[in-house]
This record gives C-alpha cells, sequence and structure tokens, in this order.
C-alpha cells in the first residue's frame, strides 16, 4: 500500500507536470487573444449595446475610469440583486439578504475576493447565484487579466499614449478565455460526481439534530467558474470539503489544477507580448519558486506537529478533509492562499500554529506567487520593477528593465502599490483588537484569537476570500470593514498599476549595455525572490509575532 507521503508527492509532481504541459500552448492562445485585431460576432454585438468603439484606444486615465465604472456599477447591481431577492424568481422563498451581508458580498464578488460571510445555501436563491454571483466571478477575473494585459502593453509599446481597449480585454478575457475553459472544466468535475441540476430545496437531518435546507444547484459550472476565475465562492458554506463541490481525490487535483493554470500560463504571454520569452520565463521561475517552497512548508509542518494525538496519526489531522489526508490538503491550502482563491478544504483555523501563520504568508506576499487571474502577473512585474531599482542603488546605475528607465516617477506607482494593503491589513486589525465589542466575535483567546482577526483581514485585503474560521464576521462592523478592504485592496492598487503602465508605454526605448541587469537568469530570478520575502517580513513580521509565532513558542 502506498504510504501517504508517497501519494502526497506524487499529488504534486503530476500538478507541475501538468501546469508545465499547459505552460506554453496556453499562454500563446491568450497572447493571440489579447494581440488579434478581429472581433468576434458575439463579441460585436456586445460592443454594439455597450455602445463601444473597440478599434480604438484609450490612455491608462480613461482605461481607469472605464474599469472602475464598470466596477461600480457592477456593485450596485449585486446589491439591488441581493436585496430584492424575495421579488424576484428562482429566489427558493429566501428573505432579502440583510444590507451589511448585501454590500459585503456584493463588494466581495465584484474584486474578485469572494469572501462569503454567510452560508451559500441558505442565504442565496438561484437567481442570485448566477445571475449575479456566477458572473461576477468571470468579469471580476476578466477585469485582473484586463489590467495585467494593460501593463504589459506600458513594457512593449514606445512613446505611446494608449495602453488598449478596456471593454475589449474585458470582452476578450471572458468570451475567449474564461468561457471555453469553465465549459471544458465543468464537463470534467460532472464526471467527477458534482451536481448540475436545478431541484427544489428540501430538508436534510444534520449532525446535530436540526434540519437544514439543501439544494442540488448548479455547482458543477460554479464551482469550475470559481476555480478558473480563482475565486472562492462556493454554492455550500463548507466550500471544496463538501462532496458536492470537490466529490473524490480527482476532483481535489483538477481544482488546484484549474486554480493555477490562468495564472501560471500569462507569463508566457507577457514573454510573447514583450518580444522575449525569456523574460516570461523568468517569471514563471519566481513564481514557481515560491509556490513549491510554500506547499512543501506547509504540508511539511502539518505532517511534522508534535503532540501525543498528532504523532499517533501520523499528522495533525484536526479540520482536514479526512477523504484527502494532510498532503492533499495542505497543497489546496497552499494553492489557495497563493492565488486570490479563497476555496478551501480544509479548516485553516485547525492547522498548527506556523501552518496557519504560512497561509496567512502566503497572502502577505501579494498573491504573486501565481497570484490571482492576471492579478499575479501584475503584482510580480510590479515587484520586478522593485527589484530593478534595488539592483540599480547597489551598482549606481540608473535602473532599467525591458528597456524602460525606471524613474522617481515609475517607482512611486510601484511603492504606493505595495504599501496599501499592509495599510489596510494593519489598521483594521488594530481598530478590530481596540474594540471590546470586535473582541467579542473571537472564539479564541489570547494570540490564535488575535490570529483570526488578522487573517480576515489579511483575506480581504489582498482580495483572497478565504477564512480562518472561528471569527464571527457576519456582523455590520465587520461586513463594512472588511467590504472597504477588499475595495480599497483592489482598486487603488488597479489605479497605481494602469499609472505605471502609462508612464512606461510613453517612454522612449533604452539600449541596453554592459551595464544593463539581465532579467532572464537565476540571479534576477533568486533576487526578486528574496526582495519579495524581504518586503513582507519588515512588514508584517511584528505582526505575526503577536499571533501565530507566540502561539507556536507557547
Amino acid at each position: 500500500m502506498m504510504s501517504s507521503t508517497t501519494a502526497g508527492i506524487l499529488f504534486i509532481g503530476s500538478l507541475v507536470a501538468a501546469l508545465a504541459l499547459v505552460h506554453r500552448p496556453l499562454g500563446d492562445y491568450m497572447y493571440r487573444v489579447y494581440t488579434g485585431t478581429r472581433h468576434l460576432a458575439a463579441e460585436r454585438v456586445i460592443y454594439r449595446l455597450v455602445g463601444v468603439r473597440p478599434d480604438t484606444e484609450q490612455r491608462w486615465g480613461v482605461y481607469a475610469r472605464a474599469l472602475l465604472a464598470f466596477s461600480a456599477i457592477s456593485i450596485l447591481f449585486l446589491y439591488g440583486l441581493q436585496r430584492l431577492q424575495d421579488r424576484l424568481f428562482l429566489s427558493l422563498g429566501l428573505a432579502p439578504v440583510p444590507d451589511h451581508v448585501a454590500w459585503n458580498t456584493a463588494v466581495s464578488f465584484v474584486t474578485n475576493t469572494n469572501w462569503q460571510a454567510y452560508s451559500g445555501e441558505s442565504t442565496m436563491g438561484y437567481l442570485v447565484q448566477m445571475s449575479g454571483l456566477a458572473v461576477q466571478n468571470f468579469v471580476s477575473a476578466s477585469v485582473g487579466m484586463a489590467v495585467a494585459i494593460a501593463l504589459v502593453r506600458g513594457f512593449a509599446r514606445r512613446r505611446s499614449e494608449e495602453i488598449g481597449n478596456f471593454w475589449v480585454d474585458l470582452v476578450r478575457g471572458t468570451v475567449r478565455v474564461l468561457l471555453p475553459l469553465a465549459l471544458v472544466g465543468a464537463v470534467v468535475l460532472l464526471a467527477g460526481g458534482l451536481v448540475q441540476n436545478l431541484t427544489s430545496p428540501h430538508e436534510v437531518t444534520t449532525l446535530t439534530g436540526g434540519t437544514q435546507a439543501i439544494t442540488g444547484g448548479p455547482v458543477a459550472s460554479q464551482e469550475i467558474i470559481k476555480e478558473l476565475g480563482t475565486n472562492g465562492g462556493g454554492f455550500y458554506n463548507t466550500n471544496s470539503a463538501h462532496p458536492f463541490e470537490n466529490a473524490t481525490a480527482w476532483t481535489n487535483w483538477f481544482e488546484i489544477f484549474a486554480i493555477f493554470l490562468i495564472p501560471f500560463a500569462l507569463p508566457r504571454t507577457f514573454g510573447r507580448m514583450v518580444g522575449d520569452t525569456r523574460q516570461g520565463y523568468a517569471i514563471v521561475a519566481i513564481m514557481g519558486t515560491l509556490a513549491l517552497a510554500s506547499v512543501a512548508l506547509l504540508t511539511g509542518l502539518e505532517v511534522a506537529h508534535g503532540g501525543t494525538v498528532p504523532q499517533a496519526v501520523g499528522a495533525a489531522m484536526e479540520g482536514k478533509e479526512v477523504r484527502f489526508g494532510v498532503p492533499n490538503s495542505g497543497t489546496f491550502a497552499a494553492a489557495t492562499t497563493l492565488t486570490s482563491t479563497g476555496a478551501v478544504n480544509s479548516f485553516h483555523d485547525s492547522f498548527t500554529a506556523l501552518g496557519g501563520m504560512l497561509t496567512m504568508f502566503n497572502m502577505m506576499l501579494g498573491e504573486v506567487a501565481p497570484g490571482g487571474a492576471g492579478a499575479g502577473l501584475y503584482g510580480m512585474l510590479v515587484l520586478a520593477v522593485i527589484t530593478v531599482f534595488v539592483a540599480g542603488l547597489m551598482v549606481g546605475r540608473t535602473p532599467e528593465y525591458l528597456g524602460k528607465r525606471i524613474g522617481s516617477r515609475e517607482i512611486k506607482f510601484a511603492a504606493m502599490y505595495f504599501l496599501v494593503t499592509p495599510l489596510l491589513v494593519l489598521t483594521g486589525t488594530a481598530l478590530a483588537m481596540g474594540s471590546a465589542q470586535q473582541r467579542a466575535s473571537m472564539l479564541n483567546g489570547g494570540p490564535h484569537g488575535f490570529s483570526e482577526v488578522l487573517y480576515a483581514f489579511t483575506s480581504a485585503s489582498n482580495n483572497n476570500g478565504s477564512a480562518f474560521g472561528g471569527l464571527t464576521v457576519n456582523t455590520p462592523w465587520y461586513d463594512v470593514a472588511l467590504g472597504l478592504c477588499m475595495a480599497f485592496g483592489r482598486f487603488l492598487p488597479i489605479v497605481f498599476v494602469l499609472a505605471l503602465a502609462g508612464s512606461l508605454a510613453g517612454q522612449a526605448p533604452v539600449p541596453g549595455s554592459a551595464g544593463t541587469l539581465p532579467t532572464h537568469r537565476p540571479q534576477f530570478v533568486g533576487m526578486v525572490v528574496g526582495v519579495t520575502v524581504i518586503i513582507v517580513a519588515l512588514t508584517f513580521l511584528p505582526a505575526l509575532a503577536l499571533g501565530p509565532l507566540a502561539e507556536g513558542i507557547q
């Protein structure tokens, strides 16, 4: 019989092999999607309905305003859909969603966070789930991909004022990338045992003796949409630990594969667009190094946990899905926190102290390894800009990246990008811990209770969406505060990225010289990994010391 360790190694190894296999074809396909000049007939219909001229391009400011306007309208629409749920068809007889929950949910799904402060199966009817939440699983991911492509154009173009057309990028990402992948993925999950129907709700007896409304629901399609878009919103409150959302060990593998699929392929698209595929390989190497280190550390911490019971069963099994075991659960936890997914198949609150800390650390990296659909790539490129700036200071040269000078204007945008989320995380955590009423929402006291609050604000501000557990966040204060963190944590960095793209696109090319830092070699890969870890450590170490590190020492 195969040991769990061997099975875990094979699980991770096959995942790496599959991602390497699709990296090039999918990346090349997305390159053709975003650089092609031909519009599909269905896309032309959408452009006419919206009133967009698809053959015209936009400056970064216009691009940003279009994105913000689309997102604001999406929030208002989704909020209204929830508040009017009881008056709409397919509501399953459910009441309107409370105002603070509707606000939190609307912002959550539009920002690609998909934080859920409610039980999906007993709060949202089919219309809201399908026409509201599932739609945002597509378009919010497509928005992130559009921003990444706009930044890449900034590096690729010379003396240009335009960085693309937001509406074209949004529609193409949805119609040509996410929809086809979701269709194929949904069929695979259906074959794996996930349900796909519109049954009426029925009562089932719970383990506590009560009853709960359970519905079949369009689970398979929504599940693959949330994984491909690296969103965490599930149809059921137990998320990917529910057999209707994650039926077997191989569907667990496939969902992790779907989470990583687009983020790990986009660096190939980047390399093609800037005319040097070696640059794309360097970026994916940085992402892969951080991801593999996280998976190995997280799984190792859970397997090697001390204590009488964990040693007797071979690992820390509390909170783990027994169908998957520690290696598969640890890999899923690393995947979901390294990306802006938020789906969970185990209870992060029950992880070991240091294992739980690593899930937080993954998000604190800025979710760049490989990060969300698009968000991971533009976050990593901003890190690359910071790295070449640091390297330039070390040798006394004006820093350059991909033939563009990184001056004071560019580094200011990059610095502000990475200052936003720490400010939100630490301010939100401090406000919550400073109020006795908000501390009452913690299930645990001491360092672990602090970790519950820190995790919540880290997840919201980084647009991850996973929950540590233990913290009662379905209160007006937490719903509003976390909603604000999601909104500012999503849109402020996007504005800085687009401003950086506009600044880079307008530059003249800078010819390389003997003193130019090669950004396609292992040396640069190691430098970016080091800068990423150091930035996070300097920013968040004091907060981590008060929570998971203090708990681990105890």
